[in-house]
């Protein structure tokens, strides 16, 4: 019971400093790597640029986009939450993995940026900018739409777990448990990319539980009651079906301004499927 004014007073402190606390607690700081630009910024407006690679995935993903961008921007990318060597969380929402962004922007003293995101990455790219348009100069979204999808990844959940439950000895043995269950060679190798050797065994680097754990928000997609009127570019693979027609709507509600690319005979993995023209794409965008 609240006696008086002053009980009120230190009654709402305690809740701002536990509700503070409790947001510090779900947020971290993500492994992250810089190019620099070798331009002086008074000879050459540069753009501080994100990077965020997809499921699965981990920032040398786009470690050819961002050496292709360095020569003129600043490029920081980020392995996510749950993926490479960044720290591992049971929960992983949008709106989390977008605070983990925001948070080492401000340690990296980063007030505006721009962001390149694909697939998953996409979708945190998107979320920032929607949670804090102020902050965010443009945006590059990588074949993937704010919508809810329906589930494309329960064979390759189901040969991950096969791996992991094992004790592996080489990449050759994974991939040949892996290719039980993933009959395409290029994308087992992409998820074998997260092998890591820890004494005598490979382990997963991605953090397999927690990405199953939380699949239904990874798939899905959380409204969010505001616009983006800046500037942004969607990429979409031409044999890819990540981007329907019927996504344009959505598209253009919460991002008014966004125009489209497609890259004609390439998959999801556009990046590493048509490199040459995906950054050609990015560069022309930024410069």
């Amino acid at each position: 019971m609240l006696n008086s004014s002053k009980d009120y007073t230190l009654f709402t402190i305690a809740v701002i400093l536990l509700l503070y606390f409790h947001l510090k607690s779900n947020l971290m700081l993500l492994n992250y790597q810089q190019k620099q630009t070798a331009l002086n910024e008074a000879d050459q407006k540069c753009e501080n640029i994100f990077v965020i690679h997809g499921l699965f995935g981990s920032l040398s993903n786009l470690s050819g986009l961002a050496t292709a961008l360095q020569e003129y921007h600043h490029i920081i990318s980020i392995d996510l939450r749950n993926h490479g060597s960044s720290p591992h969380s049971p929960s992983m929402s949008y709106q989390e993995m977008a605070n983990d962004l925001f948070e080492l922007a401000d340690h990296l003293n980063i007030e505006h940026f721009s962001i390149i995101g694909h697939s998953m990455g996409g979708k945190v790219a998107m979320t920032c900018a929607l949670l804090q348009p102020e902050r965010i100069n443009k945006l590059i979204i990588a074949d993937i739409a704010p919508v809810a999808y329906a589930d494309k990844h329960s064979d390759i959940f189901t040969g991950l777990q096969a791996v992991a439950n094992q004790q592996i000895k080489s990449r050759k043995s994974a991939d040949l448990i892996l290719s039980q269950y993933v009959k395409t060679a290029e994308l087992r190798q992409f998820l074998l990319k997260s092998l890591q050797k820890k004494g005598d065994d490979y382990h997963l680097q991605f953090n397999l539980a927690s990405v199953i754990a939380n699949y239904d928000a990874i798939r899905g997609w959380l409204a969010i009651d505001n616009i983006f009127n800046k500037e942004a570019l969607f990429i979409k693979g031409g044999n890819s079906d990540y981007i329907s027609p019927e996504n344009q709507t959505d598209i253009l509600r919460l991002f008014p301004k966004a125009k489209a690319k497609v890259i004609e005979n390439t998959g999801h993995w556009l990046h590493a499927e048509k490199p040459k023209i995906f950054n050609r794409l990015v560069r022309q965008f930024f410069n």
